[in-house]
């Protein structure tokens, strides 16, 4: 017994014994099944996270402050752009209005009826989609409005982007529209738009038959060898067919070739519509079918 308290006198010693005791308990303690942290655990955690907090706040605050100032400058060049767009948008205004005004007194002057003066005066009504028909050989789509809303076949449908389809089929509360990803210049039953460009609406003329399902763009024919057709004009509808609307957006001129035997051209056009995920569409009614 003296010997062992002698052994144990021995202050290095015994703390190195009381060190290994403390390891082999906290070692079966850390080890065994938990479910909750340990206080010390709990400490170290806290300890840690606040020294975190306390630099992560004023990196944070810096790095807000470049973000702010990057977002300022871009704020700043977007008002810049809205009021050069403004500025622009007051100038077509005003021009806009003197136009209407010289076109109404040359129309009471030229005697036009009132189916002439309201020819282009169309309305709207908005039509949720309900379903739609993801068939390769019919691409169509139905809306939940139909003759309760005075809707027949053969009108235009187009979303906020452009063109979407044509009014096939009507009931007392729904229609089905034909997309004009179904358009087929060999279907006969496929009816073509009569289509021209913005700005060039006496020089450009065409067809728009058909539409390549591998490349996503439609096919616009039969415009004449010296059309003044060119990369990147906006195709609209030109409304001398089957009093199919005028003015209707359709997409952009991607590229412009000439047919097989040289006498006309063939101008690629990249739809402004994407024929995905429509919630709302808007249905256009010519001024003939008003109630």
């Amino acid at each position: 017994m003296f010997e062992l308290f002698k052994l144990l006198g021995n202050k290095r010693l015994f703390v190195l014994l009381v060190g290994l005791v403390t390891f082999i308990a906290l070692m079966g303690f850390t080890l065994g099944p938990r479910t909750a942290l340990s206080w010390p655990e709990k400490f170290l955690k806290d300890s840690v996270g606040f020294v975190q907090y306390v630099f992560y706040k004023p990196a944070s605050a810096v790095a807000g402050f470049f973000k702010d100032v990057a977002n300022m400058r871009a704020v700043y060049e977007e008002n810049e752009k809205l009021r050069i767009a403004m500025g622009h948008y007051t100038r077509d205004r005003l021009k806009y209005n003197e136009i209407d005004k010289r076109i109404a007194r040359l129309e009471s002057q030229l005697n036009f009826t009132t189916e002439q003066r309201e020819r282009y005066n169309y309305e709207t009504r908005i039509a949720q989609v309900i379903s739609a028909n993801s068939d390769p050989n019919s691409r169509s789509i139905n809306i939940d409005i139909g003759e309760n809303a005075n809707i027949k076949p053969g009108m235009a449908v187009t979303s906020l982007e452009g063109l979407v389809g044509v009014v096939s089929h009507v009931s007392a509360y729904t229609a089905t529209v034909n997309l004009l990803t179904s358009m087929d210049a060999n279907d006969p039953n496929s009816n073509a738009i009569a289509a021209t460009a913005v700005g060039k609406e006496d020089k450009v003329f065409g067809m728009i038959e058909s539409y390549d399902p591998k490349t996503g763009m439609l096919k616009m024919t039969k415009i004449s060898e010296d059309s003044d057709i060119k990369d990147g004009d906006e195709i609209i509808s030109s409304g001398i067919i089957d009093n199919f609307p005028k003015y209707m957006r359709i997409g952009e001129v991607e590229k412009v070739e000439k047919s097989e035997y040289g006498l006309t051209q063939t101008a690629t056009i990249k739809p402004y519509a994407s024929f995905l995920d429509w919630k709302e569409l808007i249905v256009i009614i010519p001024p003939e079918v008003k109630e």
